[in-house]
């Protein structure tokens, strides 16, 4: 069952987002360094970053990571190695894998520069709905309409939250929440209005006794990362990154994993493009 959408009158609209700009005057990271450009390529690399993974080991890998590939051409041209090696501690390394395919793509058809249109954004590899829409607000300063996990807390919490006590309530859908996120976007300054809406739903939890993602028909808790299959590729990534080619044996020995496991994984990272099998030796791709 789904939550029936609320329908605010503009007097409510303007209180909503009045109290969301008032919160991000005095309480705003405006020092995040992804917030200090509208580089598009910047842009995108702290997004697709900021995908799974807490802001605060972004702000540790952000630097290093555009130090290591300041242009989009730097990332195409670059070996997979060094874009693995680089993206170590971050988890998650589809997404390294989908950026240095996008920089591939963006060199060679869009002549080394970010599209600006949502379609050509969606067609590039690890591209969904969500980052195109960010990277057009956050970059072009755009007034699109997009949904991630902060502003959906504050859409839930703010106009939902009749509906969240009662253990019979219906579950909150996107579809419910984006004429929302429409009907209140700033379209003067949505990048800032954005950044507002994240940082507000960033603080939420601090508040509220329970999480209103919780309510959400998207709300999918984290499973364990200890003892789980994706650290299990981590691990088995990593050490093919370092060590640039492997056998199952001598990577199950090394890592002291099962064989079966090991040979599981790795035809995994051949499937998905990280590495090529030659005989009986795993590679990474270049």
């Amino acid at each position: 069952m789904t939550a029936k959408p609320p329908n605010p009158r503009r007097a409510q609209i303007e209180a909503f987002q009045a109290q969301i700009w008032a919160f991000y005057g005095h309480s705003g990271r405006h020092n995040l360094p992804w917030r200090g450009t509208s580089n598009a390529y910047k842009i995108l690399v702290s997004e697709v970053m900021l995908q799974q993974t807490q802001v605060s080991r972004v702000l540790e890998k952000y630097p290093e990571f555009l130090r290591a590939f300041p242009t989009i051409k730097a990332l195409a041209e670059a070996p997979l190695t060094h874009v693995l090696a680089a993206w170590q501690g971050m988890g998650y390394n589809r997404r390294a894998l989908a950026i240095k395919r996008l920089a591939e793509e963006v060199a060679t058809k869009h002549k080394g520069k970010i599209p600006r249109s949502r379609a050509e954004l969606e067609a590039l590899p690890g591209i969904g709905s969500y980052t195109a829409g960010a990277v057009r607000a956050f970059a072009f300063n755009e007034p699109e309409v997009f949904i991630e996990t902060n502003i959906r807390r504050v859409f839930i919490h703010h106009f939902f939250s009749s509906q969240l006590g009662h253990p019979m309530s219906k579950l909150v859908g996107d579809k419910e929440i984006m004429p929302l996120v429409e009907m209140t976007l700033d379209r003067t300054r949505p990048r800032e209005w954005y950044w507002a809406l994240m940082d507000y739903g960033s603080h939420l939890p601090k508040i509220t006794k329970s999480n209103p993602n919780k309510k959400s028909k998207h709300y999918v808790q984290q499973k364990p990362f200890e003892g789980s299959h994706r650290q299990v590729r981590g691990k088995v990534l990593k050490f093919l990154t370092a060590k640039g080619k492997c056998t199952v044996a001598s990577c199950a020995k090394e890592l002291e994993l099962n064989p079966e496991k090991t040979k599981g994984v790795l035809g995994e990272l051949v499937h998905e493009s990280f590495a090529i099998l030659t005989g009986k030796t795993y590679a990474i791709r270049h």
